[in-house]
């Protein structure tokens, strides 16, 4: 078999259909447009979420509340967690995307109260909530904020 020999599979190709080539064709006049409107006329496209001159869904509904985008976000990472460092290790940021305890820091982590803490250990994070930071302390380790 030669490379000039190839052709394709039976039925996978099809002719272009060629419209606006007269009424012989069958795709002749309107071109398979069909008579006026929008989506017969050139350069026609729709904004997304064009609801044909009815009032859109998105300006519809209510608008509530306020969306800070320079709020700070914060991965949180509970006490109970930190459990799965050896005693007297530091734990920041990337010892916990090490261990799979934060998958994106965000703005930086945020060690929460919840659960208890055993092991000593000197955690370095951006944030700490009350309670995590005396239950830190109380377990004989260090809460730093960075």
């Amino acid at each position: 078999m030669n490379i000039h020999e190839l052709s394709p599979a039976e039925g996978s190709t099809k002719d272009v259909k060629r419209i606006g080539r007269g009424h012989g064709s069958g795709q002749g006049k309107t071109a398979g447009k069909g008579h006026k409107g929008s989506k017969a006329r050139a350069g026609k496209n729709k904004r997304a979420g064009f609801e044909g001159g009815q009032m859109p869904l998105q300006r519809r509904i209510p608008k509530r509340g306020f969306n800070n985008i320079f709020a700070t976000r914060f991965a949180s990472v509970n006490v109970s967690k930190l459990d799965v460092f050896e005693d007297g290790a530091v734990v920041d940021t990337a010892a916990l995307q090490e261990k799979g305890l934060v998958k994106k820091a965000f703005d930086g982590v945020k060690i929460l109260g919840n659960g208890e803490i055993t092991k000593k250990l000197t955690v370095k994070a951006a944030a700490f909530s009350n309670s995590a930071k005396s239950k830190i302390e109380a377990a004989g380790g260090t809460a730093e904020v960075k």
